[in-house]
């Protein structure tokens, strides 16, 4: 089976929908997944999403399943170092990382003091069990580390979503904390990444991940993937600190 976990396009937060050019990379996506024989898709209940996806339902003629589940991940906390209200838990400086590595640990993360009294823990574990649950419907069974294969297939599922939400659902396909995700990787506007169940044993699957945040697409089509989501790459530049 594989697994696409698309970004949404381009945001304009204020509406919650997207910009001009987050319309062309819905565009460019959709050229995209048109050439995948697709089996189902699952997509966020929020508008930028339900935005990024349509282009390509309709083109494709189907349809897709809203869940609040693949919403953005805001759950939020004050702490330092930002000392304010309505802070995202998943958005840490780097030097605050370093002060608290258990954020790191695959299962201790979730018992810092800021994490539980975000309530991190029990929604990423909602986020996890609605994700096991779609999967096990098209035939794979998560058993700890792995999913037991229920009913063998070549099916395609697309989950189109947010950026901290879907820190959430690759940490849980690879096993690891959400923040080596969150910290450590991006995923731009639309970037697709890539999962396809390997059955090394039968009847034992694993996912792994053959493209992280690709979003060769929007070069095909010669739009500049957005800064979204990135920070400063030098201090010293003009550009989102």
């Amino acid at each position: 089976m594989k697994l696409l976990i698309i970004r949404h396009g381009d945001p304009n937060y204020a509406i919650d929908g997207l910009t001009e050019k987050g319309q062309r990379e819905a565009a460019l996506l959709a050229d995209r997944l048109c050439r995948e024989e697709i089996t189902a898709v699952y997509c966020s209940t929020m508008g930028r999403a339900k935005l990024t996806i349509q282009p390509t339902l309709d083109r494709l003629g189907i349809t897709a399943e809203y869940g609040d589940w693949l919403r953005e991940f805001s759950y939020v906390y004050a702490d330092p170092p930002y000392e304010r209200e309505g802070h995202l838990c998943w958005d840490q400086l780097p030097a605050y990382m370093s002060e608290h590595p258990t954020l790191y640990s695959p299962t201790a993360w979730r018992q810092h003091p800021v994490m539980q009294a975000a309530g991190a823990g029990e929604a990423y574990d909602a986020v996890c069990h609605a994700l096991d649950t779609v999967l096990e419907q098209h035939g794979y069974r998560r058993n700890g580390c792995h999913y037991d294969v229920l009913e063998e297939s070549h099916k395609t599922l697309v989950f189109v979503c947010h950026y901290g939400v879907s820190g959430v659902l690759l940490s849980h396909l690879l096993n690891c904390s959400p923040y080596t995700v969150w910290q450590n990787m991006c995923t731009v506007p639309t970037a697709v990444s890539t999962f396809y169940t390997e059955e090394r044993v039968q009847g034992i699957a694993s996912l792994r991940c053959v493209g992280l945040g690709d979003v060769s697409h929007l070069y095909a089509g010669g739009e500049e993937p957005s800064f979204s989501a990135r920070f400063c790459e030098c201090f010293s530049d003009k550009t989102r600190h």
